[in-house]
């Protein structure tokens, strides 16, 4: 099974799209959202897809932003950190604002995968048994180029893809 993930996606609609796009064309069912969706507006642009979102520090309307998600999807998910299973893989992920938060969910050992965003740089690397992933930035400051991540949960393949 492929997810996309996103993060710090801050109103940036054209990127969005294009990640939307890719994610269309792998016939991408699941996202998993980072965080700094930003507006309810942009949410709105998700309509197709199950997301898991979790709020970040942009995240002010995180109500509005949560009900417009499950209203699209009622399998959508939205709150300030995710712990579950996709695909029947055990995954968590959240902002990444908060110090020490995500590396203390890979080293639980109850994680596969956790994903990350606010940074807005790319990361892959393992932390005990977990593998972190930030797929980068879609908008907002810009730390590196632009990227999302197409994530094969069965076998492990991520490919970050510049926008």
């Amino acid at each position: 099974m492929k997810i996309g993930l996103v993060s710090d996606t801050h109103n940036n609609l054209t990127n969005l799209q294009a990640a939307l796009a890719a994610f269309q064309a792998e016939q991408i069912g699941t996202l998993v959202h980072c965080g700094d969706l930003t507006s309810p507006e942009t949410a709105a642009a998700l309509g197709g897809y199950r997301v898991i979102h979790v709020t970040g520090n942009g995240d002010y309307a995180s109500g509005e932003i949560r009900r417009v998600l499950l209203e699209l999807n009622p399998l959508s998910w939205s709150g300030p950190l995710f712990s579950g299973e996709v695909g029947g893989v055990a995954i968590a992920a959240a902002h990444g604002h908060q110090p020490r938060q995500v590396e203390q969910l890979a080293g639980s050992g109850k994680f596969a995968y956790v994903f990350c965003g606010h940074s807005h740089r790319r990361r892959d690397e393992r932390v005990g048994a977990a593998r972190i992933i930030n797929p980068g930035g879609l908008g907002g400051l810009k730390s590196e180029e632009r990227s999302f991540c197409i994530l094969d949960l069965e076998t492990g393949v991520a490919r970050f893809v510049r926008v």
